[in-house]
């Protein structure tokens, strides 16, 4: 994943602001050779019921509202981000059997005690088996940031 320290610190701030709940929304930019490239983030509300804390969930309506605020900018959406309260920022059992798109980038944020904390970004292999970590580069520099 291609992006800037500005859209990793919008992805650590819904995750605080959503604590002690989990934070979701869309990943907005471009595809390239070198990896999904996010320009911006579009948050959304976590439109789950229950177990807030552990689970999100986005609806089909924020998808097509996420692509037409993408297609107006002239981008698309390339991801998901998520935040995990108090548990690390590794992809669990739910977000494997719920992920639908390989090709798209998945970034998880850990949030301890309301601060936001290690930043990951993973992809869905092709199989849809596993998640493979994604590095993290700014689209400026050739040097990995996270």
């Amino acid at each position: 994943m291609l992006t800037t320290d500005a859209v990793l610190d919008d992805i650590r701030a819904h995750g605080a602001d959503a604590y002690p709940e989990e934070g979701c929304g869309f990943l907005l930019g471009q595809p390239t050779a070198a990896g999904n490239h996010v320009v911006r983030i579009l948050p959304v509300t976590n439109r789950r019921t229950e177990q807030r804390e552990r689970r999100y969930e986005i609806t089909a309506e924020d998808y097509r509202d996420a692509a037409a605020v993408a297609d107006a900018a002239g981008l698309d959406v390339v991801g998901f981000y998520h935040s995990h309260p108090d548990h690390p920022a590794r992809p669990s059992t739910t977000d494997l059997d719920e992920a639908t798109f390989p090709g798209y980038t998945y970034v998880i944020v850990s949030v301890q005690d309301g601060t936001p904390g290690d930043l990951t970004a993973w992809t869905l292999a092709p199989n849809r088996s596993r998640f493979e970590e994604e590095s993290i580069a700014d689209p400026s520099a050739a040097e990995t940031i996270a």
